[in-house]
């Protein structure tokens, strides 16, 4: 799911990987075969705060998230909000880099850029996935401009878990997240078990299921819904 966009134009760092899904019992359906197909790709970051996010975003990995500690994070939407309960113990890395983007401002603007009903919908790209300067070309492909170290995954797949996306690469979760829509979804991401978990969904995953149906039936839809506010509050 996810792409990691490179440093610079010379250097070209692993993409995350986007995630398919097709003709699932849970509702996909465009095509047979249910096994997750990733697709690489690979892009430049432009140098400064995190791929267009505030002035206080991360360039590189921020500090983890305490032991123990929890953050709610809000992501408002023109469909309605989504409530993410964010625990540390979950992926105490992982954790604190999805607060920090969240904090900052990075996804302010940012679209969930693709959508696979009955499985997830994926956001996050803040370089080419943000309103209005949306890259159709290369939407999905695009990061923070840095990675993040993969830790284990402890917990269980299953509707409303918060994920962050990756390549089939060691470290290379970056700012890209999704949101698990349907149970039926558990046995495909179990099978690789390295999507770093980081919370769960308390509020809002009717809000989820709009945006999967406001695609209408297209994984990367040409008008994507768009995080239009995110914040963090504590607890």
């Amino acid at each position: 799911m996810r792409s990691l966009p490179a440093v610079r134009r010379a250097a070209a760092v692993p993409l995350m990987l986007l995630m398919l899904i097709a003709a699932t019992a849970a509702g996909c359906s465009s095509g047979a075969g249910a096994s997750p197909t990733q697709v690489a790709a690979s892009a430049a970051a432009s140098g400064g705060a995190a791929a267009s996010g505030g002035s206080a975003c991360p360039t590189a990995q921020p500090a983890a998230l305490p032991a123990g500690e929890t953050r709610t994070v809000t992501i408002a939407t023109d469909l309605g909000s989504i409530v993410i309960r964010v625990q540390a113990d979950l992926s105490p890395i992982a954790t604190g880099n999805f607060v920090a983007l969240a904090a900052c401002g990075f996804y302010d603007g940012v679209v969930f850029h693709r959508v696979v009903p009955g499985f997830v919908i994926q956001g996050g790209d803040g370089k080419y996935g943000r309103v209005p300067n949306i890259d159709a070309a290369h939407i999905g492909q695009g990061d923070a401009g840095y990675s993040i170290k993969d830790e284990p995954v402890t917990a269980t797949y299953r509707r409303g878990v918060v994920a962050m996306a990756r390549s089939s690469q060691p470290d290379s979760q970056g700012s890209q997240f999704f949101i698990v829509l349907d149970d039926s979804a558990v046995s495909s991401l179990a099978a690789t078990n390295n999507y770093a978990i980081v919370g769960t969904v308390t509020t809002g995953m009717d809000i989820a299921d709009k945006i999967a149906a406001a695609a209408g039936g297209v994984q990367i839809p040409p008008n994507p819904v768009a995080m239009t506010h995110v914040t963090v509050t504590k607890p």
